[in-house]
């Protein structure tokens, strides 16, 4: 049986517990918690199919009249876009909006990793063990996450940051380090939605999505690795940055069209340090709010807590 209550986070710029607000709250829940909308999520929802349809929709010039009253319900701000809310032409085209160059600034310090997208993050460490993400007692299974197993071996022992994106939230991600990817491995599979109301009842649906996994080299902390899960209602994961191309913190990696999301951050064991605030927040299985470009920890000598307070900005 799913967890009814709700989903709470917090959030590092009030410094408070807050709600989240659900886009499709009833919907999700029905599909989570009622026996017939299980039987549809398995049979229909989940497929591929499903959400191609959903996105030819979001592409349709009719799906245009959804805009403003989105950003009225869950109380965007349109200043902070790059482009005025009167140029998309689909609803797919505000949903993966571009920001104003100055709305996200990137952690300049040399030590620090930033969060590669807005959302609410959460830390799994070490990445062997029994975690308490989502449902006390689910375990990661890194080696079903990645498609690898030798790849998991590797990042075994080390740390994941699991930052979810909503659809409420700037849909591009971004490297949280420099270096250089390699071109993405798509890993094929069903598209269930990565809200916790599902992950609570099951955190396999991650590595049972379609996902691509790229493995960044030559970056302060040598090789890591970037995940880009797919979900429900979620038209694809665009990849913008080019493979063999070197990058800086900051820079775009790609981003998903219409529907909840989430990406994955792993380091080798011993070369992050988190911030302390998703360390605290992660301990109580809570999620931590936070936007892309802040600091999600510090790399370097393991132990070294300097400056990893995580962000001071104000209110969001």
């Amino acid at each position: 049986m799913s967890d009814p209550s709700p989903v709470i986070y917090f959030d590092r710029y009030v410094r408070a517990e807050r709600e989240e607000a659900i886009y499709g709250e009833k919907w999700l829940r029905w599909t989570c918690e009622h026996p017939v909308g299980r039987l549809c999520l398995r049979s229909a929802i989940s497929r591929p199919w499903f959400s191609r349809l959903y996105g030819t929709w979001a592409d349709s010039p009719a799906s245009r009249r959804e805009i403003v009253p989105f950003l009225e319900k869950f109380g965007l701000d349109p200043a902070e876009f790059s482009d005025p809310v009167e140029s998309f032409r689909t609803f797919n085209e505000f949903f993966h909006r571009r920001l104003a160059a100055n709305a996200r600034p990137i952690d300049p310090a040399p030590g620090a990793a930033i969060f590669p997208a807005d959302g609410r993050h959460s830390l799994v460490h070490p990445l062997d063990q029994t975690t308490t993400i989502y449902a006390k007692g689910q375990r990661l299974d890194l080696t079903a996450l990645l498609g690898d197993g030798a790849l998991a071996q590797r990042f075994a022992g080390g740390t994941a940051i699991f930052s979810r994106l909503c659809p409420v939230d700037y849909h591009r991600f971004h490297f949280p380090l420099a270096g250089t990817p390699d071109a993405p491995r798509v890993v094929n599979g069903a598209l269930f939605s990565v809200n916790p109301i599902a992950l609570r009842e099951s955190i396999a649906r991650l590595w049972q999505n379609r996902r691509a996994v790229t493995e960044v080299s030559g970056s302060p902390v040598g090789d890591y690795l970037f995940v880009e899960v797919g979900a429900t209602n979620v038209g694809g994961i665009v990849p913008t940055a080019e493979p063999g191309t070197p990058v800086e913190k900051g820079d775009e990696k790609g981003y998903f069209r219409l529907g909840g999301s989430l990406v994955i951050t792993l380091f080798s064991a011993g070369v992050f340090t988190p911030a302390d605030d998703l360390v605290e927040q992660s301990s109580r299985g809570v999620e931590l709010y936070a936007r892309m470009g802040d600091r999600m920890g510090t790399v370097g000598t393991p132990g070294s807590t300097a400056g990893n307070r995580g962000s001071d900005s104000g209110p969001a």
